[in-house]
């Protein structure tokens, strides 16, 4: 029979999971605020250099030489920084995929362990009821299984397809340009 212990042992593996998925999640919001500073940073010094251009054009042409001249790149940053965020959004997802299926991984292991031991110290005549308990708990596994495998086919699926989209828009941008 599962024992207080087995039970704070599992209730310290939730706390344990919780702070491990908290400190995935904080890491990709870090890297996301750094690239927004990095961006907002480069973004102002491109608005002072691009005010001071206009500022000291002499003429008509010149003016709109500077104004299509910061215009232009614009696109081309946006797809990088879209990009970029892509990227830290795909890495910080992988992180917390992996800390979920061990997770899962390891609540299966242990919960398992309970029936087991609960199944060893039933009472006699109720081995039917537990084997079926035990059979309910492997089907419900089985079916958790295939939803996160199918969920993270679609994940992948979606990450596959805005990469091609945003290639496609990349390459666009550059050829518009050159």
């Amino acid at each position: 029979m599962p024992s207080t212990q087995d039970f704070a042992a599992v209730a310290q593996s939730n706390v344990d999971i919780l702070i491990a998925l908290s400190t995935k999640a904080f890491e990709g919001a870090e890297k996301l605020a750094a690239l927004n500073l990095k961006v907002a940073k480069a973004g102002l010094a491109e608005a002072a250099e691009t005010s001071t251009a206009v500022l000291s054009a002499k003429d008509p042409q010149t003016l709109l030489a500077v104004q299509s001249g910061a215009v232009q790149p614009a696109a081309g940053k946006a797809g990088e920084y879209a990009a970029a965020v892509a990227a830290i959004m795909a890495e910080t997802k992988t992180e917390l995929d992996a800390v979920l299926a061990k997770s899962a991984a390891d609540a299966k292991g242990t919960f398992a362990a309970m029936v087991e031991a609960a199944m060893k110290s039933a009472p006699a005549g109720s081995a039917d009821g537990m084997a079926l308990w035990k059979s309910a708990f492997e089907g419900a596994t089985n079916g958790y299984e295939a939803l996160q495998k199918a969920a993270k086919q679609a994940g992948d699926v979606a990450q596959a397809n805005y990469a091609a989209v945003s290639s496609s828009v990349t390459k666009a941008t550059k050829a518009r340009r050159g």
